[in-house]
């Protein structure tokens, strides 16, 4: 499986579907290959993951203690809404009307790879959850990727 990766700017049609960008669809791996997962993402969007993706993740969830009121409750959130999608031979799919609801999507959305992921974003929930200061940018890439860190 490749990485995902880059944005795009994409519309839904009238019946609130969305075709993946083909370099998106392209990365998809040949395992469970048009079928992902949908769920709410952790800030205001939401998440495409591949079958397999989403099957090692599911795993961790689903091993989760039910006896214990704060594993149970994360359970609860994690697995709410999720659906699974499979893409049709033009590589759309519907979104379903809570999960708009939910990442305030109307018409216009941008698609992000995020690389074993996909995000799903409002434009202006994007814009507004991107690093804006160049400076910011840096620092975060020097603490994160740089080997000599300080």
């Amino acid at each position: 499986m490749g990485n995902f990766s880059s944005e795009y700017y994409c519309k839904l049609d009238a019946k609130g579907r969305l075709v993946l960008p083909a370099k998106l669809k392209a990365a998809l791996p040949e395992t469970y290959g048009n079928e992902l997962v949908m769920r709410r993402g952790f800030d205001p969007c939401l998440v495409l993951y591949p079958m397999s993706e989403y099957r090692k993740l599911d795993a961790k969830v689903s091993a989760l203690d039910d006896f214990d009121p704060k594993q149970r409750n994360f359970k609860r959130s994690f697995y709410r809404g999720n659906t699974e999608v499979e893409l049709d031979t033009t590589g759309r799919f519907s979104i379903p009307k809570p999960l708009l609801h939910f990442a305030e999507i109307t018409k216009e959305v941008v698609v992000v790879g995020m690389g074993k992921t996909i995000e799903i974003w409002n434009p202006q929930k994007y814009d507004d959850f991107l690093i804006g200061d160049s400076e910011v940018f840096a620092e975060q890439a020097r603490e994160y990727l740089s080997d000599s860190k300080k």
